[in-house]
């Protein structure tokens, strides 16, 4: 399970260190994808390979599925920890989540999220917990 927070930055060629914590329970290689929010999704194989069949189990008649399915998976990509610690972060997934030079890398359970700073403080500044709680208690999620 993946949880906490870091503050790392991205070069200029698109390399992002990977937390060693993070790094542990991913092994060297992994997937990243576009993520819900405009941040990108990190998993672990295992994770990714039962994630993946759940989309590709989607009935293909539904439009719906057909996008979200479409969402995730053209947008995956295999990426490789280098001897640093670090991943080359493909082009286009860079651009699809603005990472430029700050970067959020959170811990959220089964996956890890990757957010540009900017992008992550706004959506952090404009959370309702208390609205969050009432609507999490009703899907039967309580403290």
């Amino acid at each position: 399970m993946f949880m906490s927070e870091y503050n790392h930055t991205i070069d200029a060629k698109g390399r992002l260190i990977i937390p060693s914590k993070f790094r542990e329970a991913l092994g060297d290689e992994f997937v990243i994808s576009k993520g819900m929010d405009g941040c990108l999704y990190v998993y672990a194989n295992e994770d990714w390979n039962a994630f993946e069949q759940k989309l590709t189990s989607l009935p293909v008649t539904n439009k719906s599925a057909r996008q979200f399915a479409r969402f995730f998976l053209a947008g995956a990509a295999s990426v490789e920890v280098d001897k640093q610690g670090r991943i080359l972060v493909p082009g286009n997934l860079r651009e699809f989540a603005k990472l430029d030079k700050d970067v959020v890398l959170v811990g959220v359970g089964s996956r890890i999220e990757i957010w540009s700073k900017d992008q992550y403080d706004t959506i952090s500044d404009d959370v309702d917990m208390d609205g969050i709680a009432q609507a999490m208690e009703e899907l039967g999620l309580t403290i």
